[in-house]
């Protein structure tokens, strides 16, 4: 007669055998545990425009209409070329790949050596660069970047992106139509020093008035009346050329 203990040990050896088979027949597998999040669509290599496929679901806040793979999913392996490295507040392990958080988990994993499983950004948590596919959504004058659930800020300090908590009021009133303004933003693409961001800033400044012949700290600009808001366009574009041919992206 079988003992207890030896049903339950075949029952293991069956379980393992069975998560074997998935994995190899498969290479990954989806889980489902409490408390992740993550992205990445139309492939290994972030959100895309059209179609999704086995364990991806569809975006459409703010119109950003982008797949990206389901919370609990898992993998052995991240695609490559991703930003390894990375700690929570808690040590966690992540890794970001095209807007995807994968979280390192042990625990129930264990019978294959652990998991990457898609996780849900870690707050607080740092970027020197933004997913591929994002949706710039505007509150109270300031620029949130967004994808998958997920809200960046650009950190002067760090001179990186930052995953921040979404503010109050942003799910129902933020806005991809950029406010009206004077003021250009631009944000690095190549994570520039805010020392050089500062010397570019400037040096674009002064070459749109060369260029132009447009001046906004003179009274009027320093052109003619009839011709201040022609002027003033060229200022703004020249400027917006000038920043975009060193590494930004102006809004």
């Amino acid at each position: 007669m079988m003992t207890q203990a030896k049903r339950n040990r075949a029952r293991r050896w069956t379980l393992m055998a069975l998560v074997a088979t998935a994995l190899c027949s498969g290479g990954a597998l989806g889980q489902h545990v409490g408390g992740g999040g993550g992205h990445v669509g139309g492939g290994a290599g972030g959100g895309h425009p059209s179609g999704g496929g086995a364990h991806q679901h569809l975006d459409s806040r703010f119109s950003h209409n982008q797949y990206y793979y389901d919370r609990g999913y898992g993998v052995r392996t991240p695609p490559a070329g991703g930003l390894g490295g990375l700690h929570g507040r808690g040590g966690e392990q992540y890794y970001f790949h095209g807007g995807n958080w994968y979280r390192w988990r042990g625990g129930w994993y264990r019978w294959w050596g652990g998991a990457w499983v898609i996780w849900a950004a870690p707050i607080g948590l740092f970027v020197p660069y933004l997913p591929l596919y994002y949706t710039t959504v505007w509150w109270d004058g300031v620029p949130y970047y967004y994808a998958n659930d997920a809200y960046y800020e650009w950190n002067q300090s760090q001179g990186e992106y930052e995953v921040v908590e979404p503010p109050a009021g942003i799910e129902g009133g933020g806005t991809t139509q950029a406010p009206a303004s004077d003021q250009l933003f631009a944000y690095p693409k190549n994570g520039q020093s805010a020392e050089q961001q500062s010397k570019d800033r400037y040096e674009c400044a002064r070459w749109a008035v060369s260029q132009t012949g447009f001046d906004p700290t003179l009274s009027g600009g320093g052109v003619a009346a009839e011709k201040w808001a022609d002027k003033r366009n060229d200022y703004f574009r020249a400027q917006v050329s000038c920043l975009e041919g060193r590494g930004y992206t102006v809004r």
